[in-house]
């Protein structure tokens, strides 16, 4: 039997501690810079447009575009499904491709966890770690929920209310909101939690009135936002972000010690070549230097976090360690 959880999501930061930099083998420098993409790049987003993949799909590549950081453009892909595992399912088939890419965040460790997906990251090429994000919760501009608090009586008093997410269940949407709830003295189970294909799909059916709530990242809401069919009740961030997201307040500041970080990524076919892996993680270094990319990560609320393909790999590993451990607690946990 399932028992309350004695506030085991207090702080969930998907960060690790910094790791020590680990250097590349079997790959030299001038080899690397020899090799380039001989076509546009295939930039998947392993789910619908208007989540968080996609939202870090396309600003990435809209950034090389106008700071002219390589000679083949970079392909937006959606491919939804299965919270990412038919997207990934299809890559793995195409396992020597040095011209595929996918965008990646904890759902590539929580779905196989949760045993709805038979790929793990162990099935890919980590290439580098971008950022981190926050979750937001968001419902719509006429909701009778004006905080967060509000939200947790509701769904207190009637368990049947569903807050959608755009990841599947077990993965990070529904963690996000689980771990809000026990830390509001709630058991997890009690959330009604609803898996859509992607962060653009919940929204919709928020607005339609399918769902009370959503929960996504942070990032991916300012669109919806500024367009006044939304509001923002929390967000899960230490402090208050800044730009488009700096009126709404965290979980903290209504009474709720908890946090929550998303980390986004990039990841390729699993046997891609060491040059045209050293040339994607060198370029998204360079990336991030850009005036275009501090623009529009400031404006989603995302703050960088790099970290070259070995440093995420080892990242990678602690992060499945990590949530072999959560899963368990939540009951969730199939492998």
């Amino acid at each position: 039997m399932f028992q309350p959880l004695r506030k085991p999501f207090k702080h969930w930061s998907l960060l690790a501690l910094p790791l020590a930099a680990m250097a590349l083998g079997g790959t030299s420098a001038a080899q690397a810079q020899d090799w380039q993409p001989t076509r546009a790049v295939e930039y998947i987003a392993p789910a619908n447009p208007g989540g968080g993949w996609d939202t870090l799909v396309r600003t990435m590549a809209n950034v090389i575009r106008a700071e002219k950081l390589s000679e083949q453009s970079f392909a937006a892909i959606n491919i939804p499904g299965g919270g990412g595992a038919v997207a990934w399912a299809q890559i793995a088939r195409d396992d020597k491709n040095d011209n595929k890419l996918f965008a990646t965040s904890p759902p590539i460790i929580l779905v196989p966890l949760a045993g709805t997906s038979r790929f793990s990251h162990k099935d890919f090429t980590p290439i580098a770690r971008i950022s981190t994000d926050y979750s937001i919760v968001l419902v719509r501009a006429d909701s009778p929920y004006q905080t967060i608090g509000d939200l947790f009586a509701a769904i207190e008093a009637n368990p049947g209310l569903s807050v959608g997410g755009g990841s599947a269940a077990g993965s990070m949407d529904h963690i996000a909101i689980a771990g809000a709830a026990a830390e509001a003295g709630l058991e997890p189970r009690q959330v009604n939690y609803i898996a859509f294909s992607g962060g653009g799909e919940a929204m919709i059916s928020l607005m339609g009135k399918h769902v009370e709530a959503v929960i996504g990242g942070a990032g991916e809401s300012v669109g919806q936002l500024q367009g006044g069919e939304l509001r923002a009740i929390a967000v899960s961030s230490p402090e208050r972000l800044t730009g488009a997201l700096a009126d709404v307040p965290t979980f903290k500041e209504q009474g709720y010690d908890y946090t929550f970080d998303i980390w986004r990524g990039v990841m390729a076919p699993k046997h891609i070549s060491a040059e045209a892996r050293t040339y994607y993680e060198k370029l998204f270094a360079r990336m991030m230097e850009t005036d275009s990319w501090k623009q529009a990560s400031t404006q989603l609320g995302w703050l960088d976090a790099y970290q070259n393909s070995a440093e995420f790999g080892a990242f990678l590993d602690q992060q499945q360690a990590q949530f072999s451990s959560v899963l368990g607690d939540l009951g969730l946990l199939k492998r």
